[in-house]
């Protein structure tokens, strides 16, 4: 317990001192927020809870830390589909343990909106509407994650460096590079604490915008040629207890506070110097072969524009697992905010485990 107490102050200590060095550059609030949705069916099901439970290939994403439980090669791949079909998110990992212990990993990223229509030259120099003028283009983040994981006793530690490629068609392209820290410490056989920090020492996003002086002009602004965007740190506080009922039979808890430090966010706790949103997930284990889950996100305020009473709502999921032999398929109903509203998606995600060579 102590080691897991001084690697939480290394880690904040770090962190602190990245955030005065950033202070005279500007932190957006939801940069990079594409790295914040979530993937995978176990974790989406969940309320996205993960960061003391995840204990599999998607851990990359999660919490690195996680991917010592990877002992075998693993595949993982998801596609969703977002805002009614608007937005496409894929993700595509693999895990491949290098020791005892240790192991490596690479995940890649993709959420796009496809076949944007560019009128900017819609009308012709003598005013007529040409439609025949309309193209489309792409609005796409990339990130691509390079994952590492290592267990020292009771102590699991991983990290993430991390590539973000961002394009608006021809017309803005931005890089930008990032670390992400993770810890997970089982003090008990049923009990884990777990803790993620992502952007550890803020990740800088490089800008860099593509217009003639036609299209300036149509927009009626000069485009700035470059810029720089920060993103800021995000620390997941997180734990996990798994209540056994019988040999066949288990009930995993998981509870995570996302916690920011950019001022405040429409989230169940918010202040000037620190913001967090709950999230609450639950996964009933038949045999290691049958899962169901459960959890609650997203809870924010509401006003109601027709009487002004102002209201706190809640995203719940729902979602199923099964094993079959080496693949398991997980299903996640979710949303990316009240399902209510209509914008609810069915996620399906995989996960492949190669056996081990038989000596």
């Amino acid at each position: 317990m102590q080691q897991f107490i001084s690697s939480l102050l290394f880690i904040f200590i770090l962190a602190n001192i990245s955030v005065q060095d950033a202070v005279s550059q500007e932190i957006r609030k939801y940069s990079n927020e594409f790295l914040n949705l979530g993937v995978g069916g176990r974790a989406l099901g969940m309320g996205n809870a993960q960061t003391a439970a995840t204990n599999d290939i998607y851990a990359a994403y999660w919490n690195p830390a996680g991917l010592v439980f990877v002992n075998t090669p693993q595949v993982a791949a998801m596609h969703a589909e977002w805002f009614a079909g608007i937005s496409k998110y894929d993700y595509l990992s693999v895990a491949l343990p290098i020791a005892e212990k240790r192991v490596i990993g690479l995940s890649a990223i993709r959420m796009g909106v496809d076949d944007v229509p560019n009128t900017l030259y819609l009308l012709s120099p003598d005013g007529s509407v040409n439609y025949d003028n309309v193209t489309t283009f792409s609005v796409a983040d990339y990130a691509f994650l390079a994952s590492y994981a290592q267990k020292i006793k009771r102590l699991r530690i991983g990290g993430n460096v991390k590539i973000i490629h961002r394009r608006a068609g021809k017309f803005a392209t931005a890089w930008g590079f990032g670390l992400d820290l993770g810890l997970q410490y089982q003090p008990s056989r049923n009990f884990t604490i777990g803790l993620t920090v992502k952007d550890l020492t803020t990740t800088p996003n490089l800008w860099s915008f593509n217009f003639t002086e036609e299209e300036q002009e149509v927009l009626g602004g000069e485009i700035p040629v470059s810029s720089v965007e920060l993103t800021g740190q995000r620390a997941i506080l997180g734990a996990a207890y798994r209540l056994k009922f019988s040999e066949k039979m288990s009930l995993l808890t998981s509870i995570d506070f996302d916690m920011t430090f950019d001022g405040k966010r429409n989230v169940l706790v918010k202040t000037d110097f620190i913001s967090i949103d709950p999230h609450l997930g639950m996964e009933l284990d038949y045999n290691n072969l049958v899962f169901l889950r459960a959890g609650l996100n997203n809870i924010q305020e509401f006003t109601d524009d027709t009487e002004g009473e102002t209201f706190t709502s809640f995203q719940p999921n729902v979602g199923i697992g099964l094993k079959i032999k080496d693949l398991n398929i997980d299903y996640a109903f979710t949303g990316l905010n009240r399902l209510s509203d209509g914008l609810y998606s069915h996620v399906i995600s995989l996960r492949f485990s190669f056996k081990k060579n038989e000596k």
